[in-house]
């Protein structure tokens, strides 16, 4: 069963700086697609930052210089390090995990093909 439970979610002020975490389990964890989304109240899930198994990354415009996507396949764990925080950035972030070409294709049908997501971190950034 695979699972995917995310943590470090938090409340700061603007400028301040998180680390989320996603703890895999279950998957094949090597050639797999993963990526964050978020979610604020009234909005449309959007992707933040996606990494496929070489590492190569991709980013949402509003998040670029500010926001890093990592991995740790040894761990089984993916990480989104958020510096710079805006009150923008508040939503429900989540986890997402598919089969490679998830990774190749474009960003609006992505999560399609994103088989799996966690049930959520929030982030809230105040002024």
């Amino acid at each position: 069963q695979v699972q995917l439970v995310e943590s470090g979610g938090g409340s700061v002020q603007a400028g301040g700086s998180l680390r989320l975490s996603c703890a895999a389990s279950g998957l094949t964890y090597g050639r797999i697609c993963m990526g964050w989304f978020r979610q604020a109240p009234g909005k449309e899930r959007e992707e933040v930052a996606v990494i496929d198994s070489d590492f190569n990354t991709l980013y949402a415009d509003s998040v670029k210089g500010r926001f890093a996507i990592s991995r740790d396949n040894a761990k089984n764990t993916l990480y989104l390090q958020m510096n710079s925080l805006k009150p923008e950035d508040t939503a429900m972030y989540y986890c997402a995990a598919g089969p490679a070409r998830a990774c190749s294709v474009v960003s609006v049908i992505r999560k399609t093909y994103l088989t799996y997501w966690g049930q959520g971190t929030q982030v809230t950034v105040s002024s």
